[in-house]
């Protein structure tokens, strides 16, 4: 059986879309399909589902699915394996990396790593940091650089490379920021604007929160800090952000600090054999990471 068709279900499986899955394969919709096509014709069963322009795996599919992964995956390390034997670095390099550690922490050392080693293929994908432990969990990516899980997996390896400390926050020009000193427990009586629950962010101020006693009003959530950051900047409510992320749009709240600090860091799986290419990308982390 031909890998580029496993590889192209398992893009449309994962991304639930042939149009997502073509630009992630680098083919054209047609072509996706027509691999699809090919694989149902090779297993004599139909994997997919499409319902008002949603997919959705057949019984058959949720079966080929792990299967599929591990065949992939096997072949992939086996090839790199190989490779590696020469002691070069080259070949491809598949990242996951968060959206804020991709803006804020990694252009200069992706940057400096391209530069040291033009004979690897970066392929960099931005995602939730939730999604691409999930991911790393998974097999689909070498290495993941995001916010560390506060409940670490047995199976994955996780290194802090930075601490981000966070802190209330608010527009430059809220009535807040006139203030001289506050009480955590007065910003009960403005709307908050934070982290999605689901996030390992958000679920890191509400258990925070909820240890001091604070249960504030939620306006709006979101898994975006830049996007929160704007959402503040321009007086719709305040926020807990890193510190770095403070510059003359928003201030920090002038209360006792909350204590909070998440750890930014990279993982990968225990039991995948890393290329070169992931060993000399985890030690430049290591190097410039601070």
């Amino acid at each position: 059986m031909d890998t580029q068709l496993l590889k192209a279900f398992l893009a449309v499986a994962e991304t639930g879309s042939f149009s997502a899955a073509a630009e992630r394969v680098h083919l054209t919709q047609p072509a996706v399909s027509k691999r699809i096509a090919h694989l149902e014709d090779h297993l004599e069963c139909r994997l997919f589902d499409r319902i008002s322009r949603t997919v959705y795996l057949t019984e058959a599919g949720k079966a080929l699915l792990p299967r599929a992964e591990r065949i992939v995956r096997e072949l992939e390390e086996t090839r790199q394996a190989i490779h590696d034997l020469s002691g070069s670095i080259s070949g491809s390099l598949r990242l996951a990396i968060s959206h804020h550690i991709g803006l804020h922490r990694l252009p200069p050392i992706l940057k400096q790593f391209a530069g040291f080693n033009p004979e690897v293929s970066l392929e960099v994908e931005f995602m939730d940091s939730e999604a691409a432990y999930d991911a790393v969990l998974h097999g689909r990516f070498e290495i993941a650089v995001i916010t560390l899980a506060p409940e670490p997996h047995p199976r994955i390896h996780a290194r802090t490379l930075w601490r981000d400390p966070l802190e209330p926050v608010i527009a430059v020009d809220h009535s807040l920021a006139a203030r001289s000193r506050i009480e955590p427990t007065d910003l009960r009586r403005f709307s908050a604007i934070l982290p999605g629950p689901e996030t390992y962010t958000g679920r890191m101020i509400k258990k925070r929160c909820l240890a001091e006693g604070l249960d504030f009003e939620v306006s709006m959530a979101t898994n975006y800090l830049e996007t929160i950051k704007m959402l503040v900047s321009v007086g719709l409510g305040w926020s807990i952000l890193p510190s770095t992320m403070i510059d003359s749009t928003i201030k920090p709240l002038p209360c006792r600090p909350l204590g909070i600090t998440r750890e930014l860091g990279c993982i990968h799986h225990r039991d995948k054999t890393l290329s070169n290419a992931a060993h000399a990308f985890i030690d430049l982390l290591a190097r410039e990471g601070s």
